[in-house]
């Protein structure tokens, strides 16, 4: 096998292997932790962690470390949140989620800057063209990375499946479950639902083991940057330097355009968060138990997956306009649709439906969005994919900072108005592109920036 197709299945795995746990204990957060709302409170530090991280640490730690070792160390931090959930509290889950938070960023940097040198050293070698095979080393990442949600998903279903306490839950219970929930963390549903301690404690050491599983793959299996690399590196890391791409990322909120995506950036991280931290907890859990959370949102990520891949492929043909119209619809649909039902066992498929949807919809709002800021900001990628991350990540922030404090029927207006401004803005951005350009961007150029920039952080 080519060494660097080797490296860049070594990280992928890597990746794969992380994530697996982490994506299993983000879905589970609101629901295991739900006592004064420990664990949408550790969500929200973890991405507000992450927008400070994003700042500063990656290019320092990848021009100290080097890529391999800092991917090793950074997915670390990650083994340490889930190390937190062995005796969660607010002095052990919160700082460990500060930890990951740091390390988050790092990690992608890395993996990112450490592709894009395989790459254009393969393509170097085979004369071939850099960004052919880059793209190529990319679609193999998330091939395989992307079905991470499903493993680690379903690794807590088959766990928590075999608690021998699931108890019928009451139509009284029933009750506080939906958009007008009954705002107690001590509940009937909850107490009966709770998996046991012993059950709690295996799905943690799995993931926690799947976490060291992966570091061990990264230092064992992954080769350093060879030295007739490190000018590539330094070229990577220093253009443009730090202090300026930090600058840069607040000048680049001067461009009109950048400042309508805003509320369309935040959406994102609106939704995500809605779906993880409410969704799991007073729709599914609530009404069915924990151990379906799991089935739920693989139904989710699968959806998620295909369509991402769909909507790479077909956007070339109907544009992105139609894409986010399609979103906005589906979105807005599932929106009303959980604020008028009441959730009940006896409806099995439809818990399983409304996230399949949603999944349709976050698909775009990742792809379309990602690629959108890549087409418009096609000279100052680094500033716009900045702002991004930062304002995304600010979109998860106020979702879980908010969880706990209002009821999820207010929730959803929030997510209904704030999806309602992010079209009308995102209309003014159209209207200027169509009045500014005389024709439209190639949607191949799209595509690929948008397979590039597709940084799913968490």
């Amino acid at each position: 096998m080519e060494r660097n197709l080797k490296n860049v299945l070594v990280i992928s795995f890597g990746f794969l292997l992380l994530f697996t746990a982490y994506g299993g204990l983000q879905s589970l957060q609101s629901s295991l932790h739900s006592e004064e709302g420990l664990g949408v409170a550790s969500l929200s530090v973890l991405y507000a962690a992450l927008i400070l991280s994003s700042m500063f640490l990656p290019p320092i730690l990848i021009k100290k470390l080097g890529c391999k070792w800092t991917i090793a160390g950074s997915m670390c931090c990650y083994i340490a949140f889930s190390l937190g959930n062995f005796y969660a509290s607010w002095y052990t889950l919160i700082p460990t989620s500060v930890i990951l938070g740091l390390g988050g960023a790092p990690l992608w940097s890395a993996k990112c800057t450490y592709l894009t040198i395989a790459g254009n050293s393969y393509a170097e070698k085979a004369g071939k063209n850099g960004k052919d095979i880059i793209n190529q080393y990319f679609g193999v990442f998330f091939l395989i990375f992307q079905s991470a949600g499903i493993w680690g998903n379903l690794i807590s279903s088959l766990t928590f499946s075999q608690a021998s306490n699931n108890v019928e839950i009451s139509e009284e219970d029933l009750a506080c479950c939906g958009a007008y929930d009954c705002m107690s963390d001590t509940t009937n549903t909850t107490v009966s639902a709770e998996p046991s301690s012993s059950l709690i404690y295996t799905l943690l050491g799995i993931y926690t083991a799947s976490g060291v599983l992966a570091v061990l793959l990264i230092v064992m299996f992954l080769d350093q940057i060879k030295s007739d690399q490190a000018e590539a590196e330094k070229e990577i890391l220093e253009t443009p330097s730090f202090w300026s791409t930090f600058l840069a990322t607040f000048k680049h909120l001067k461009d009109k355009r950048q400042c309508l995506l805003i509320p369309l950036t935040m959406y994102s991280g609106f939704e995500q968060g809605f779906l993880s931290g409410d969704y799991t907890k007073t729709y599914v859990t609530c009404a069915l138990g924990i151990h379906y959370i799991g089935y739920v949102m693989i139904c989710f990520s699968a959806v998620n997956s295909l369509c991402s891949l769909l909507f790479g492929k077909i956007s070339q043909f109907t544009g992105r306009k139609l894409l986010f119209a399609l979103a906005t619809v589906t979105n807005t649909a599932c929106i009303i649709a959980l604020l008028l039902w009441k959730p009940h066992p006896k409806q099995l498929a439809v818990f399983f439906i409304l996230p399949a949807l949603w999944g349709l919809s976050d698909a775009v709002w990742q792809t379309q969005t990602n690629g959108l800021y890549g087409v418009l900001f096609e000279k100052h990628t680094e500033a716009a994919f900045a702002n991004y991350r930062l304002w995304e990540s600010c979109g998860f922030v106020i979702a879980f900072g908010y969880s706990t404090k209002l009821q999820v029927y207010i929730k959803l207006y929030i997510l209904l108005s704030v999806l309602v401004l992010s079209m009308v803005t995102y209309g003014a951005v159209e209207y200027i592109e169509a009045k500014s350009s005389r024709g439209a961007p190639t949607d191949t150029k799209k595509e690929n920036v948008g397979r590039l920039t597709q940084e799913t952080y968490m």
